[in-house]
């Protein structure tokens, strides 16, 4: 990894156009036209008025060589940035497609509270855990508009990670949103890591 990571606040730690074009089209390509569109899961984002929370598709991914790929951002920006947070694993990967008017409006990943805890007795992985941080990779730059932003020291902050490859790490509790796409398709892949509730 290059050394161009910055920190802000110890609200994010980010490295910008970090992943090869190649492997941001080998993770989009995952897709296989599989979209499905956000909220279809039995989500909170189901109980609200879907259309003024989110719009976007989304598909589920595990591959493994994805989860080598992203585990030593993950732990490089929780050291770094000085969170160091106990993570014990990953969920399942989320690859999401923003096309023209798509957005994602302000919220939070998880707060780590022990009320949130999984409860999955045959997922070692996830039962009794809950999200930590939170990461996104910008797999592609050729849409406008998409931005993220994020809720700060009581500021809004429009991040300046930007560019295909683009990584941003962050605690899952940092209300975010995702800006309306006005041209173009925003590709991402987010994922959440998880670990025992905070005390």
């Amino acid at each position: 990894m290059e050394q161009n990571t910055k920190p802000m606040d110890n609200d994010y730690w980010f490295w910008n156009s970090e992943i090869s074009h190649e492997t941001c089209q080998k993770i989009i390509n995952l897709s296989e036209d599989n979209w499905n569109e956000a909220g279809t899961f039995g989500t909170e984002v189901d109980i609200q008025k879907k259309d003024n929370v989110r719009k976007s598709d989304i598909v589920w991914i595990t591959e493994q060589w994805v989860y080598d790929l992203i585990w030593g951002y993950m732990c490089e920006a929780n050291e770094n940035a000085g969170w160091k947070y106990n993570i014990v694993a990953a969920e399942s990967c989320q690859i999401t497609r923003y096309t023209k008017g798509g957005f994602y409006s302000w919220h939070k990943d998880g707060i780590g509270a022990h009320n949130t805890a999984r409860n999955l007795p045959d997922n070692k992985f996830l039962h009794g855990n809950v999200r930590k941080l939170s990461m996104t990779i910008l797999l592609n730059g050729d849409y406008e508009g998409g931005h993220f932003q994020m809720h700060g020291d009581g500021n809004e902050i429009d991040t300046p990670v930007s560019g295909e490859g683009s990584v941003i790490v962050f605690p899952s509790f940092i209300e975010h949103q995702v800006t309306p796409v006005t041209k173009g398709i925003r590709y991402s892949l987010v994922t959440w890591f998880v670990g025992p509730p905070f005390v």
